[in-house]
């Protein structure tokens, strides 16, 4: 498999699990993405690439960056996209989240911040 095959295998995946997380049918992103169902069928598939405007339109539709839809690494962009879900708690929220990735720090090794 060429390289460039395996990256678009990859990016399809990362739309793929992300549209999941959200509940989402290829129907849905389509709408959402004012895209077509088969657009995001072949872009699940990474049978093609897609232009620019599309990833964009895809990354938007999903609240990723479109860094994270092509290298699967977490932005600036992708940090304020989650900074902007964490304004939307209460303080009794936020501090359960809080506590949550205290958890996962300590458990994959980040050690916790108190």
């Amino acid at each position: 498999m060429e390289e460039n095959e395996k990256w678009l295998l990859a990016v399809g995946q990362r739309i793929t699990e992300r549209r999941k997380k959200m509940g989402w049918t290829q129907e849905e992103l389509a709408d959402r993405g004012d895209l077509t169902p088969q657009f995001v069928s072949y872009a699940e598939s990474g049978k093609r690439g897609m232009r620019p405007e599309n990833l964009l339109k895809i990354s938007s539709a999903l609240g990723v960056s479109a860094d994270y839809l092509l290298t699967g690494e977490m932005i600036d962009k992708d940090l304020l996209l989650l900074s902007d879900k964490l304004r939307k708690l209460s303080p009794a929220q936020l501090r359960i989240v809080e506590n949550i990735v205290d958890e996962c720090n300590a458990l994959f090794g980040g050690g916790s911040v108190h």
